[in-house]
């Protein structure tokens, strides 16, 4: 089972993109409506990739994937940002982050990230994203 979490004070900016991903089954979804809401529950228990929006009231998303390393370096992150991809390459540099997002991800942004982690998945890692046969 792939383990989600979506960070957002407001759930319908990344509802598209959760729904997309929970609907391929095998996912499992969690919410967190605040960067130290997140932290706390990664703390708790491992997450297979953690989503997180541009503005979360407590934190911005880089100041998140940011903490996030200090928590649990090993969780695969995807933050919404506005910023252009070579401004967001420049802010997010030594994150470690696994995509930028546009502002309302959607099914199609979905399927990006699932082939990201597949990848992942192929160079080792186990995300328990099917089986290779």
């Amino acid at each position: 089972m792939l383990k989600l979490l979506f960070v957002t004070p407001k759930k319908e900016n990344l509802f598209d993109l959760a729904s997309s991903l929970a609907a391929r089954g095998n996912v499992e979804v969690s919410w967190a409506e605040s960067g130290e809401k997140a932290l706390d529950m990664i703390s708790d228990t491992s997450v297979d990739l953690m989503v997180a929006d541009e503005e979360l009231g407590d934190m911005t998303g880089l100041e998140l994937a940011s903490r996030l390393l200090r928590v649990n370096p090993m969780t695969n992150c995807a933050m919404v940002s506005a910023l252009s991809a070579e401004e967001f390459h420049k802010v997010s540099e030594g994150l470690g982050l696994i995509a930028q997002l546009p502002i309302r991800p959607d099914a199609e942004h979905a399927e990006g990230l699932l082939n990201r982690l597949k990848r992942l998945k192929e160079l080792g890692v186990d995300l328990n994203i099917g089986h290779k046969t």
